[in-house]
């Protein structure tokens, strides 16, 4: 897999990588990571293509989906770990 180039965000680190006519779209927030995976077609073959899916709606939903991965962690340590040392 190699890194093809990054799309500028302010608040989200955007890595897009290609591999085996695949391209990824990592996305990096903190210490949690998202990975969307496209197929390679006549239509996406580039980093400008892979930036034109990473429209205002996307990021949104992406925005949203690590506000609610960081609270499932959030509550799975504290269920699990932080409850077990006060038993």
């Amino acid at each position: 897999m190699r890194i093809v180039g990054q799309i500028e965000h302010p608040i989200i680190k955007i890595t897009v990588l290609q591999m085996n006519n695949r391209f990824a779209l990592k996305l990096e927030d903190n210490l949690l990571e998202q990975t969307y995976k496209f197929n390679e077609d006549d239509r996406l073959r580039t980093l400008e293509d892979m930036d034109k899916m990473v429209d205002k709606t996307f990021l949104d939903e992406c925005l949203q989906r690590f506000l609610d991965m960081n609270k499932s962690r959030g509550e799975t340590y504290l269920r699990n770990i932080m409850n077990e040392k006060t038993e």
